[in-house]
């Protein structure tokens, strides 16, 4: 998935340079755009974004164009495991487009292997609102619930997730191990702590 991502992504931006460098405008920006898009396929992503940025500044049809660039660039740096600076990415391109969900997921993940999971929840809950019944997404927010602690939450997603795919076995597997642990739960005034199920929670797969 990751790579039919980056690939798709190159090959639209690639695509859309004819029709900037050939359009009656500001050359200096379609050469720059042009400049980009070649750094950005040699990987050269901190060069591709410089150049973009150059020429958004220029021509602001090249927004678009900055915000992939960056999008790759916080790719890479997830990859790396650079997840701060990846996040930074990420913030930058939704900045320049909101309506880009896919950066919510790949933020939300990078926040997540950061221990950010408040922030990462938040991104979900973007997501979720926009797209209520993907399984994906309710999946990655079970997770995080179950990580956090929040029972009641996570089995819930868990049975919206059973709702749409009835034999979904990591939606399964998740309910099970909940369920556990709210019947572990003390009673009131009873000794003892909660236990933890981040122990045994394994994230879904990268998005």
């Amino acid at each position: 998935m990751k790579k039919i991502y980056l690939l798709c992504t190159l090959g639209v931006l690639l695509a859309a340079i004819p029709n900037f460098v050939n359009a009656q405008g500001n050359k200096e920006s379609a050469k720059l755009t042009k400049e980009g898009a070649e750094a950005l396929k040699n990987k050269d992503y901190d060069k591709a974004v410089d150049l973009f940025r150059k020429a958004s500044e220029l021509d602001r049809r090249n927004v678009k164009s900055l915000s992939a660039a960056l999008q790759q660039r916080a790719y890479a740096l997830t990859q790396q495991q650079q997840y701060q600076k990846a996040i930074a990415d990420y913030n930058a391109a939704l900045d320049i487009t909101p309506d880009d969900q896919g950066i919510f997921e790949r933020r939300g993940y990078a926040e997540m292997m950061l221990g950010d999971y408040d922030h990462a929840l938040a991104d979900y809950n973007e997501l979720i609102k926009r797209k209520s019944n993907d399984v994906h997404y309710l999946l990655y927010r079970s997770y995080i619930y179950e990580v956090k602690g929040d029972i009641a939450d996570g089995i819930a997603d868990c049975d919206k997730v059973l709702q749409i795919q009835h034999d979904n076995q990591e939606a399964k597997a998740r309910k099970q191990r909940l369920l556990q642990v709210q019947q572990a739960q003390p009673q009131p005034n009873s000794p003892g702590g909660i236990p933890n199920p981040q122990s045994s929670a394994q994230p879904p797969k990268k998005p």
